[in-house]
């Protein structure tokens, strides 16, 4: 079995297969015996990074897949050095005892004692104070409870002033911004704004590559979805018969042109994606084959007239 190639994360001491395993309505829809094959066999792959973090935010209806995991790696036999978690917090949690009780209770429920990363969720709130989340970072990964932290869809001048405040505090700073990097969304992690964040050393993470099934060409998926930046989704829709065709013509399917394209950036460490069957992982990883067959700026080139939110959102980012 081939593995992934393995990417640094940021300038931190994390190496990440290409591709990482999501959680997010996944291990709920699957039959707990095939989910222990799959989670063994995407780490046989290269698979190593796993986000499993409480998705639900404060306030919202409990979810259960990472406790799911938790058992699905018990029952594969993994060695906790054999994997990467991700965990997820919330800034509308952090209080005066930091990002501490929202860790624990993650780890807690995960049945690990660690987080190899964590991710902070969206920034609602302007009036935050940054440097503290940065110094409390700071003290969970000294305490051993984290070993890297990163950003979800936040604005480009928002990671950029984390960096800064770092950097004067000589601490470690954000390594990873997941973003929405699809086909359709691209004008975030490809415009201006974010070129010098990827310069300053933080790696994307590609979220939402297949925009919940659309661009695998399930037009009305029934599961629950990302939101909608740019109120493009429609026009995704629209695109969708368009889209098929040209995964055709290339003799790959719609999901595997989808994955692949995120493959294309410059600065990615790895692409998130959630699967539900060992058919469906191994139908991803083998997207890796179409950039190499096909090339990255043919690639690039070839889905060009599908980037549905272009001067639709503000490169900057949320």
């Amino acid at each position: 079995m081939t593995r992934l190639p393995q990417r640094r994360i940021g300038t931190s001491d994390l190496t990440t297969g290409l591709f990482a395993l999501g959680s997010w309505h996944t291990y709920d829809r699957m039959d707990f015996v095939d989910a222990v094959r799959m989670v063994r066999e995407a780490v046989d792959t290269g698979i190593t990074l796993f986000d499993v973090g409480v998705y639900a935010a404060p306030g919202a209806p409990p979810v259960f897949t990472d406790v799911l995991f938790s058992a699905i790696v018990r029952a594969s036999g993994l060695r906790r050095d054999e994997w990467l978690l991700s965990s997820k917090l919330w800034v509308e949690g952090f209080g005066d005892d930091g990002f501490r009780p929202q860790l624990e209770n993650a780890l807690f429920r995960v049945g690990a004692d660690h987080a190899d990363l964590v991710v902070l969720g969206d920034l609602r709130d302007s009036n935050v104070e940054l440097r503290d989340l940065v110094l409390d970072l700071d003290a969970q990964r000294r305490g051993g409870l984290i070993r890297a932290w990163g950003v979800n869809n936040w604005s480009a001048s928002a990671v950029g002033r984390l960096i800064d405040i770092a950097e004067r505090e000589r601490v470690p700073g954000p390594q990873l911004a997941q973003l929405k990097y699809s086909v359709a969304r691209r004008s975030i992690p490809d415009g201006a704004p974010f070129e010098s964040v990827w310069r300053r050393g933080v790696s994307l993470e590609a979220s939402d590559a297949l925009e919940g099934g659309i661009l695998a060409g399930n037009t009305s998926p029934s599961r629950q979805i990302g939101r909608d930046p740019g109120g493009v989704r429609n026009r995704i829709v629209a695109d969708a018969p368009s889209y098929v065709a040209l995964a055709d013509e290339l003799g790959t399917t719609p999901a595997q042109l989808a994955i692949a394209f995120t493959l294309t950036h410059p600065a990615l460490a790895t692409t998130l994606f959630g699967a539900t069957s060992l058919a469906q992982l191994r139908a991803n990883v083998a997207a890796l084959d179409v950039v190499e067959r096909v090339g990255t700026n043919e690639l690039r080139a070839a889905v060009e007239p599908f980037w549905a939110d272009r001067e639709a959102v503000d490169p900057e980012g949320p």
